[in-house]
């Protein structure tokens, strides 16, 4: 720009070619700095219908009439718990009885008005487990009310664990992992009381 605020003219000289950019050598590499899948906040993250939209994990457990839990994955805060019921009862490990055989189903299964659809009654008939699914206008959620205290307090057991309030982990194998432990110590303190 020269005095009087307009181009002014070139600069003496021929230009100058300018050298070829090298690359920018603060690349993430490796998982570490990868940010995956989940985008910036990891993993089977979702936006969470009950908390303004924040993304969050869900913890779907299946536990034994005791609250003990058997079994627990992890899902996006806006996945349906209905989707998660068949992969719970996949990853349900052996468990030993007394005598015979070792179980690899549960006889009855209790569930609350959202696992209520054909797919699921389907599958749960054949893998031969009672349903005791409540229905929506017939069964009250007063009755259902008597076994859905177990899982609920399940659950308030789990959250007591600080790392699983609130997620600090991108990769959700760690958040999984530490769920895994949290109903490890449950069962292990329950089984210790009731050895005592």
């Amino acid at each position: 720009m020269d005095h009087r605020r307009g181009v002014g003219p070139a600069a003496p000289g021929d230009a100058r070619r300018t050298r070829r950019p090298r690359r920018d050598r603060l690349v993430p590499r490796g998982r570490r700095l990868d940010l995956g899948a989940g985008g910036e906040k990891g993993d089977l993250t979702g936006p969470n219908p009950v908390d303004r939209g924040k993304p969050g994990s869900k913890i779907h457990t299946l536990a034994d009439r005791t609250g003990q839990p058997l079994t627990a994955l992890t899902s996006g805060a806006n996945v349906h718990d209905a989707h998660l019921l068949v992969p719970l009862l996949d990853s349900l490990a052996p468990i030993r009885s007394r005598r015979g055989r070792r179980r690899t189903r549960p006889d009855k299964l209790h569930g609350d008005k959202a696992y209520n659809n054909q797919y699921i009654r389907a599958e749960l008939r054949h893998r031969r487990i009672t349903i005791r699914l409540a229905r929506p206008g017939i069964e009250s959620s007063t009755r259902l009310g008597r076994h859905r205290w177990v899982i609920e307090r399940t659950q308030s057991w789990l959250l007591k664990y600080r790392r699983l309030v609130r997620r600090y982990d991108r990769l959700a194998e760690h958040f999984q992992g530490f769920v895994s432990i949290a109903c490890a110590l449950i069962c292990y303190r329950r089984l210790t009381k009731i050895t005592k």
